[in-house]
């Protein structure tokens, strides 16, 4: 059975979720917003083996968390979480459905391509260090080329950018621009909902010369505004620089559900 999970699921959902990964899990620190979002699906034989959390804005949803216990996995649980999402998504008369998958994984690729999920793009995820450095040359953008630049990363989230959203970006300074021969690059600069002194910044990067210009300038912005870390999620491969770590890679899938 598929139903919303609530604060007693919380307990033993974390217990088998604690070893996702090597470096452990963080769905114990996204669970609260999660469920009071709503739409935490779980997967329930008598007591809970699965959960997905679909979040849905404008004309998509995102799939993420979708994290199944090892004693049941292998049975086709995560395709019924991601359809039951997906099932919502077109009573509300969703047009894509989206997911964020691992490069090597490949069961995960599997699943989704079973249920029609295509490569949209391939992002690389990079972490940076705040520190102070002042050599840079960069401007506050007003506007975006929406054709261009559709999405940005809203605590891993690829969320459209609208007017009302394009609009609040430029108030609060949060558009980036390197220019240097012809060439731009754009960075998108975002708080975490779900994890303290986080700052994520979507960069579009045009050419290695102004890339090397939006990078201290986010280092020192980090620094000033008392982030612990950057987290930077990108399309291109960036060049070697001072406390810039290529973490991994993902693949966007996309999905239309009409």
């Amino acid at each position: 059975m598929i139903r919303e999970a609530n604060d007693l699921d919380k307990i033993p959902i974390l217990k088998f979720c604690k070893d996702t990964f090597s470096w452990g899990d963080y769905v114990d620190q996204v669970w609260d917003s999660w469920l009071s979002e709503g739409n935490l699906l779980l997967f329930e034989k008598q007591f809970p083996i699965g959960i997905c959390h679909a979040f849905y804005s404008d004309d998509q949803i995102w799939i993420e968390g979708i994290r199944i216990d090892p004693n049941f996995r292998r049975q086709k649980i995560a395709s019924e979480l991601v359809k039951h999402a997906e099932s919502i998504g077109k009573e509300k008369g969703i047009l894509f459905s989206f997911m964020l998958i691992d490069t090597e994984n490949i069961l995960s690729h599997s699943m989704a391509n079973s249920l029609d999920y295509d490569i949209f793009q391939t992002w690389n995820f990079y972490s940076l260090i705040p520190k102070r450095n002042l050599n840079y040359n960069v401007h506050f953008e007003k506007s975006l080329n929406r054709q261009f630049y559709s999405h940005y990363v809203k605590s891993w989230r690829w969320l459209t950018i609208d007017d009302s959203t394009l609009s609040t970006f430029h108030e609060q300074n949060k558009i980036v621009k390197s220019h240097i021969d012809g060439k731009n690059s754009i960075a998108i600069l975002t708080n975490s909902d779900h994890f303290d002194k986080t700052l994520i910044i979507t960069l579009f990067s045009g050419s290695q010369n102004t890339t090397l210009q939006i990078i201290p300038f986010l280092q020192n912005y980090g620094l000033k505004e008392n982030y612990e870390r950057i987290q930077i999620l990108t399309k291109e491969q960036l060049a070697i620089f001072d406390s810039l770590e290529h973490k991994i890679s993902f693949h966007l899938m996309k999905k239309s559900l009409v």
